[in-house]
């Protein structure tokens, strides 16, 4: 469905450091040196924006990528460039450049300014906030003293319903700041041995 574009984009993305890609949003998101600046859904590119991108790319006709949660629409940071971008590979490298940038940016700002709530976390969402404190895990200080592997055999204790894998791998991902999804697999084979 999507290879092609990814290829091509992956390949074209290489001088700007370690790409790799993960399945996302419907589609596919890049990634360098594990800051996700662009997104290959419904056979387009789509680069990150901050504020005043955005206006620039509104202002030439482009639109953001929407995708479905739960039924409501959920606006992305992610402009599809137009195909005939790839006329001039060069003028995509500048937006990723750009992107990556903004990328960044927006990452360490977001380190910097520590979540006081878990729902405010990565990944974790006001029903998890809710299972973490019936577990006796009461704030983001406590997350991280138990880690996410103590966290997940807490919830499993204390919910009558089986919880899913994938709750272990959103709460490594809130501990450590990033999408679950860039949890690297060596990472969640040793947490499931120890499990």
């Amino acid at each position: 469905m999507d290879k092609p574009i990814l290829k091509n984009s992956m390949r074209l993305f290489e001088s700007l450091g370690r790409v790799k890609s993960r399945s996302m949003f419907g589609g596919f998101g890049i990634f360098v040196d594990d800051t996700m600046f662009a997104l290959v859904v419904q056979d387009k590119l789509h680069i990150r924006a901050d504020d005043h991108c955005a206006e620039i790319y509104r202002s030439k006709g482009l639109e953001p990528y929407i995708y479905k949660k739960r039924g409501f629409p959920v606006i992305t940071k992610y402009f599809a460039l137009p195909e005939d971008y790839w006329d001039n590979p060069n003028d995509i490298l500048q937006e990723a450049k750009q992107a990556l940038l903004v990328a960044k940016k927006e990452r360490e700002s977001q380190a910097k300014a520590k979540p006081t709530r878990l729902k405010d976390l990565p990944n974790l969402r006001l029903a998890t906030e809710r299972m973490l404190r019936k577990a006796g895990i009461e704030s983001v200080e406590m997350l991280h003293e138990k880690g996410a592997l103590e966290a997940y055999k807490a919830i499993q204790d204390t919910h009558t319903t089986t919880v899913s894998i994938e709750l272990l791998w959103a709460l490594e991902g809130a501990i450590e700041g990033q999408h679950w999804s860039v949890i690297p697999q060596n990472r969640r084979d040793e947490l499931m041995q120890r499990l």
